[in-house]
């Protein structure tokens, strides 16, 4: 993988906390050139207003930078939330690792 691809595997909660750790990482892929960043879910148990604002601020930030972002292996409590956000056309959400690959393939 380039680095122009990276991949964040974030673990446990995204709340202010675990936000700011995912900006960090998104932030220094960036710094590296990145030009797509996924950022796979598929380890995250809750995430709460606070980390849906993270996110969206991420989100904004990639796109200022001229990269894109996408969000993989989303269960259900994460879905939901972006949705009842009215946040999920926001992101480009993929169901997993699998798909984000396929897509970097075309």
């Amino acid at each position: 993988m380039s680095q122009s691809v990276q991949v964040l595997e974030p673990e446990g909660i995204i709340d202010t906390s675990g936000g700011n750790k995912i900006r960090s990482g998104v932030n220094t892929f960036l710094d590296l050139g990145a030009k797509w960043i996924l950022i796979d879910l598929k380890n995250i148990t809750f995430m709460d207003s606070a980390g849906l604002r993270a996110i969206v601020a991420i989100q904004q930030l990639v796109r200022a930078k001229g990269a894109k972002l996408y969000l993989c292996s989303l269960e259900d409590q994460l879905q939901i939330a972006l949705e009842l956000a009215k946040m999920e056309n926001f992101f480009e959400i993929l169901p997993d690792r699998a798909a984000f690959d396929r897509l970097l393939e075309n």
